[in-house]
């Protein structure tokens, strides 16, 4: 995910305080097996996975996502944990 994304997402994900918790348990989720030990040292998927993902998204495996698309998943992790 481009510097500039990831920017967009953060700005947006400020304005929806709720989805905090959830943003940051995906994050635990879905970070690569050492992340932490590989520049930027960001917890990004997996690079397969994230190309899988946007492949059956968009039909792009290169696609990076909407930042509106990230907040409604966001949202619809939120209610699957509530039992919703």
């Amino acid at each position: 995910m481009s510097v500039g994304k990831v920017a967009a997402l953060a700005l947006a994900l400020l304005r929806r305080p709720v989805l905090w918790p959830v943003a940051v348990r995906q994050a635990h989720r879905l970070a690569s097996r050492g992340w932490w030990r590989r520049a930027p040292f960001v917890p990004f998927p997996d690079a397969t996975y994230a190309g899988f993902r946007a492949l059956t998204q968009y039909g792009d495996a290169e696609r990076e996502p909407d930042v509106a698309d990230v907040l409604v998943w966001l949202e619809w992790c939120r209610e699957m944990e509530q039992g919703a």
